[in-house]
């Protein structure tokens, strides 16, 4: 048995899975809202919960928000700000009495979905968080890689330059002090922003992006116009990822990946910042929904016997 914490900025989940990738015990708490102490204690009696009804665990990986510093190892970019400074792997390892695996939450998204998920049995596989924010993971040959800086699949802070900068187009402030990045334009509230601005709705009846696609799959021409520029921006960041990685899958996660229309949109546009004649990548949805994040906590461990 081995265990997987997905640590959220509102909830902390826990999962026990076997060799084969069945469930034993899975569930959830309330995060202790900036409190980095009572957080450490929570996962520690969690983990002693499940171990109580199961038995001990062969293994305990974590996926967090933000990353360690290369630097003195420390969290750092997490918007659980709690974490930010913290020796939160040296402190788990302690208050557990036991090795643990920690990585960033898009990281384990994008194992799960390497190992048992919608890209299972592919080498090579790019994940996606299209949320609040934009996050990636990438793995090849069943291992999550991080790099040397900790940022590996961090393609949601590179530069996405659109249009002519004029308008809507203009490079927009992103949290992390730059401006234009991929997660300006297409993390959910940017899509939700973008299509009340070309509408003129404003902020009078802002529709959500399922509603937005809702909207389009029923003829709406505003709400199509919203979803093609959309996947035309979706299409060229990941342009990028396929020229310099050449992933066999991109498995699509977070809200956004819901819609429909995507999975035939953003391949049909991406072919012009390709640099090849035929695109073979396939763009796919998430198997396993929100607990892919815990479920690649898991996997952090490695799968047993192997």
């Amino acid at each position: 048995m081995q265990i997987g914490i997905d640590l959220g900025g509102t909830k902390i989940e826990i999962i026990a899975i076997d060799g084969a990738g069945a469930t034993v015990h899975q569930s959830r708490v309330a995060t202790p809202a900036g409190n980095y102490r009572k957080t450490l204690d929570c996962i520690a009696g969690l983990v002693g919960r499940v171990e109580a009804a199961h038995g001990r665990a062969s293994g305990i990986g974590i996926g967090t928000p933000g990353s360690r510093s290369r630097v003195d190892g420390r969290m750092k970019n997490s918007n659980s700000v709690c974490l930010n400074g913290q020796p939160l792997l040296e402190d788990l390892q302690a208050q557990l009495g036991r090795p643990v695996h920690l990585a960033n939450d898009a990281d384990c998204f994008a194992l799960s979905e390497a190992v048992d998920g919608a890209g299972a049995g592919s080498g090579v596989v790019f994940g996606v968080i299209l949320g609040t924010g934009v996050g990636g993971g990438l793995v090849v040959q069943g291992r999550a890689l991080d790099g040397p800086n900790g940022i590996a699949g961090e393609w949601g802070h590179n530069r996405l330059v659109l249009g002519d900068g004029q308008g809507r187009d203009a490079p927009r402030p992103c949290y992390c002090g730059r401006v234009g990045c991929v997660e300006t334009v297409l993390a959910g509230p940017a899509l939700e922003a973008d299509h009340a601005a070309a509408s003129g709705a404003g902020a009078q009846a802002p529709l959500g992006a399922a509603q937005i696609a809702q909207r389009a799959a029923a003829g709406d021409e505003e709400c199509l116009r919203t979803l093609d520029r959309y996947a035309r921006h979706l299409a060229q960041a990941l342009a990028v990822v396929i020229n310099i990685v050449d992933p066999d899958v991109i498995v699509l996660g977070g809200g956004v990946s819901n819609i429909d229309a995507l999975y035939e949109m953003v391949p049909r546009h991406w072919s012009r910042w390709v640099f090849a004649d035929t695109v073979l990548t396939r763009l796919v949805r998430n198997r396993h929904g929100d607990a892919s994040g815990v479920r690649g906590a898991a996997w952090l461990c490695g799968r047993p016997g192997r």
